[in-house]
């Protein structure tokens, strides 16, 4: 018997879950758990229950009592036991002890290059904090549940080998992980090889030789371009070593392309040292030569490339995604390029592209884009095998140095743990770590197809960027980093020191790279300091579309077929009585016995194209059924008995060797989404690959991808996408937030024929439309705004034969009154919803010589079609352009500067609508009724 006087009980707080997890897996099965454990709750279970209670029937009486009983007393009162629940007891606060160095022992590890923090006391780290004293040190415990020794050892090594494998300069966290495999896979690795990475000489020497390539680069640039922003990786050049192991092992693990996204700090380093673009090209950047190869051009510390590094394992492609200046908004670019290399390279798939999103400490913390993209990560749809996150962690954001000023939790990379990725945190001063830590995150990836994070703990040389003097706020860290030597100093001289290099050898390494540095500015083309990298000088993302699939419309016979086919159903397969209807109209407008309806045409189009070999892509919050349940392109089965049976695309069957095509309901997000496919897009080129929007103005939430990628990618970077955004738009009295999708804004962006912005308002302008623009051989991004009340117009229709013939028209003129010429006063021009309400008030009202005349394209706006078209009316005197958005949005200020230029000096131009309106649109339906017959009543009158 003993009697020990204790701080607290190994029952108490955080230890009870898992002593429950272990009487849960003692009551299934006592072999499945400790001897140790089995020795205890075989104790308990013999003592009566303290509580006065009979409950010896009761499973869980002898563990709640225990419970019941030691929460009733006080935290100094002994406790009483024999020899044997004595062992029992001390083998339960050693393996509790273990899980305390696993779920948290990263915070006592030694991660900081600069030291300028004091080291955190971690209580529970301590044997004394389970009520284990100096006596036990040398007593011999069980460690069966561990990768730590083939035996059992004295709580002392136990001790000592939980510090080397989780406190050393390699921390791990991988406890929040539910999967237990994956649980148990981090812990054999880390414990089997004391979190120690074990590197040849060679291995080694080639870490040296990144370092000084890394550091090399920098200082030149430095003295060479005095004053020049470059947003250095000083002070984080292991960046280099690990990015160019991850490459490495990535090839050996079968990985054959590398998609990398990062923001500014460090990415001048990435482009030369690891994508292999040729040193003369940065520097001509430098020295602002071939300013005039783009419209519009960038800053070097944006721009992306594409080149290869050659490996012992064959060669892989590294592309580097070009950036703005909003930092994490590339991730899901990068997710999106990453999962069309996969679907359309022979790369061997998700496992062989492998993305790497590099983020800065702050950003992946303050970040929206962040979470929005992890959520995308094993979702069906935009799921891409797992990514390798690695944070740049300079510890000090871009203008703070306290984490409380920066985020809310512990670590930057917190975040990450929304999708359990374990995360391993490593101080950059320690290359092999460095290089240990990659090769463990690979080939995690590797065995779960899930995602890793890798927080490279360094600091930052100079300032945000080179001007800066970040002294001013933080003089503490500062002077600790003026004192630093640098990791390749440091590095160097351990090598020397284990005798692994000579110190000549290292000052030739670093001679022979200032050199190569210097040959670049004097020959034509780029002398790479490392000949193992190969490059293009051109980004090029993707693969064109066949010359063969020049626009032209299928038939009428190879329509109709296209229609019976996706209005079919398996035979036994029951949709909902909706679906059901729908399908029955399909039926008939294959036969020709109904007009073609808006989601008619959509789907013809999306067959025709699949029947031709091209993919059609479409995503977006409720794209597989349609917001306004128009498109049903997934059909669930209402009599199904598993997920399995569940759903049935009519589209997957349209031919032998179609496209592939994709319908995803993506996740509640925008700007991630959008950014994935803008990505895909850049990849794909034999795809029309679409985004929609449940509603117009919802585009809000994408704005970033909007102004700084669709819109402006070709003329800053040359990267072309065909993109296409659907957004419903048009006034319907649903309110502000459901009525636009903000067309003055896409107006406003548009230039040089960036992109094409278009307001169909038939079935047949919509099925040419997308034809035309997945077939188009120069491909810019597509904004259509899409109908709601039209979807179902009995006037917004079109035959089969309206399919099989001609082409999109970017103007559409009035077919239904033939006037004379000659009376022609008026014209009306007009866009979108706003024809049929005008349609309507002129049957009601008379003006049957006013035509109105729909602008189907609004950029490129069709000029010349509409001149010659007002030049048929030789006595017009007054051109309307009516709209159903206020004055202030909508097209109007657009387009009244192009219409000066054609209508003629003589004729009034002028505007009908809403005033200028600070919402998009009233909240009132009685509001929206009384503008929408006021807009069209001035149009006719005024």
């Amino acid at each position: 018997m003993f009697i020990e006087e204790r701080r607290n009980s190994f029952l108490f707080g955080g230890n009870a879950p898992y002593v429950e997890e272990q009487y849960e897996l003692y009551l299934a099965d006592r072999a499945s758990v400790t001897d140790a454990w089995r020795a205890y709750f075989d104790a308990l279970r013999q003592a009566p229950a303290t509580d006065g209670s009979d409950r010896d029937d009761e499973p869980y009486a002898p563990v709640v009592s225990r419970f019941v009983e030691l929460a009733k007393r006080p935290r100094g009162i002994a406790v009483r036991s024999d020899n044997g629940l004595d062992l029992a007891r001390k083998q339960v606060a050693v393996q509790t002890l273990i899980a305390a160095f696993r779920m948290v022992g990263t915070r006592r590890a030694s991660l900081d290059p600069l030291q300028w923090t004091p080291p955190r006391a971690l209580a529970e780290l301590t044997p004394a904090y389970y009520g284990l004293t100096a006596a036990d040190l040398s007593v011999t415990f069980s460690t069966a549940d561990t990768f730590l020794f083939d035996d059992d050892a004295t709580l002392g090594e136990i001790v000592a080998a939980l510090e080397q494998t989780y406190t050393g300069t390699l921390g791990a966290e991988f406890m929040h992980l539910s999967d237990p495999d994956e649980r148990r896979w981090w812990q054999m690795r880390l414990e089997s090889t004391r979190g120690k990475p074990s590197f040849s000489a060679q291995e080694r020497r080639r870490f040296l030789d990144r370092l000084v390539a890394a550091e090399g680069l920098e200082k030149h640039l430095h003295k060479r371009y005095v004053g020049q922003t470059r947003f250095s990786l000083e002070g984080g050049e292991s960046l280099i070593v690990l990015l160019d192991e991850l490459i490495r092992h990535g090839a050996s693990k079968q990985v054959r392309t590398v998609v990398l996204g990062m923001a500014h700090r460090g990415r001048l380093n990435v482009l030369a040292n690891i994508a292999g673009k040729p040193l003369r090209a940065l520097f001509d950047e430098f020295e602002g030569k071939g300013a005039d190869r783009l419209p519009a051009g960038d800053v070097k510390y944006h721009k992306g490339y594409n080149g290869a590094m050659q490996t012992d394992d064959g060669p892989v492609e590294v592309v580097l995604a070009f950036n703005p200046s909003h930092l994490e908004i590339v991730n899901p670019v990068v997710q999106g390029m990453a999962r069309a290399k996969a679907e359309t390279s022979s790369a061997g798939g998700a496992a062989g592209v492998l993305p790497v999103e590099i983020h800065g400490d702050a950003a992946i913390s303050g970040q929206g884009v962040v979470m929005e993209t992890l959520s995308l990560s094993y979702t069906r749809g935009h799921g891409t095998g797992g990514t390798v996150h690695v944070v740049v962690n300079n510890q000090v954001g871009f203008t703070t140095s306290d984490p409380r000023d920066t985020r809310s939790s512990f670590y930057s990379t917190d975040i990450a743990k929304m999708i359990e990725a374990p995360v391993l945190h490593v101080n950059g001063d320690d290359p092999e770590a460095v290089a240990h830590a990659v090769r463990l995150a690979l080939d995690y990836r590797t065995a779960f197809r899930r995602s890793v994070v890798i927080d490279l703990v360094c600091f930052r040389k100079h300032g945000h960027q080179e001007q800066d003097t970040p002294g001013i706020t933080q003089p503490l860290m500062y002077r600790a980093i003026a004192a630093h030597p640098g990791v390749r100093t440091l590095f160097a001289n351990r090598l020397i020191e284990q005798g692994v290099m000579t110190s000549e050898q290292v000052e030739e390494c670093v001679r022979q790279y200032r050199l190569g540095f210097e040959r670049a500015h004097e020959s034509d083309a780029a002398v790479a300091p490392d000949a193992s990298y190969a490059a293009s000088a051109r980004p090029d993302f993707g693969r064109d579309v066949p010359t063969e699939l020049a626009y032209r419309a299928p038939s009428r016979e190879q329509l109709q077929g296209l229609a019976r086919q996706i209005a079919s159903l398996p035979e036994g397969f029951e949709p909902h009585p909706l679906v059901g209807k729908m399908l029955a109209a399909r039926r008939d407008m294959a036969d020709g016995k109904k007009p073609l309806d808006w989601g008619m045409g959509e789907q013809l189009a999306f067959a025709s194209l699949l029947d031709a070999g091209v993919d059609v892509r479409l995503s977006g919050q409720d794209s597989a059924r349609g917001t306004f349940n128009h498109r049903h392109a997934v059909v669930h089965n209402q009599r199904r008995s598993n997920r399995a049976d569940g759903v049935f695309v009519a589209l997957d069957h349209v031919g032998e060797s179609q496209g592939r095509f994709t319908a995803t309901n993506s996740i509640l997000s925008e700007a991630a989404v959008l950014a994935f496919e803008y990505g895909y897009s850049t990849v794909n080129r034999n795809a029309l690959v679409m985004w929609e929007a449940q509603f117009g103005d919802f585009a809000n939430g994408a704005q970033v991808v909007i102004d700084q990628f669709i819109a402006s990618g070709a003329a800053k970077w040359g990267q072309r996408s065909g993109l296409t955004l659907l957004l419903p738009h048009g006034q319907e009295g649903q309110g502000p937030e459901h009525a636009s999708a903000r067309v003055e804004r896409f107006l406003q962006l548009s230039a040089q024929d960036n992109m094409r912005v278009a307001q169909p308002t038939t079935p047949a302008q919509l099925f040419h439309l997308l034809r035309m623009q997945a077939l188009a051989v120069d491909r810019r991004p597509l904004i259509v705004l899409t109908p709601k009340s039209l979807l179902r117009h009995p006037e917004a229709v079109s035959t089969l034969a309206d399919l099989a013939q001609g082409a999109f028209l970017e103007i559409l003129t009035d077919s239904l009154i033939a006037p004379v010429e000659a009376k022609v006063e008026r014209v009306i021009l007009t866009s979108g919803k706003a024809y049929f309400e005008l349609l309507e008030h002129r049957r009601a009202s008379g003006g049957a010589d006013t035509p109105v005349i729909r602008v189907e394209q609004l950029y490129p706006f069709p000029s010349a079609r509409l001149a010659a078209e007002l030049a048929r009316y030789p006595n017009l005197k007054r051109v309307v352009w009516c709209q159903e958005e206020s004055r202030n949005q909508g097209a109007w200020s657009f387009v009244e500067p192009q219409l000066r230029e054609i209508v003629p000096a003589s004729v009034q131009l002028r505007y009908a609508g809403p005033d200028a309106f600070a919402s998009t649109a009233p909240g009132y339906a009685s509001v929206h009724a009384a503008w929408q017959k006021a807009l069209v009543m001035s149009a006719f009158t005024e």
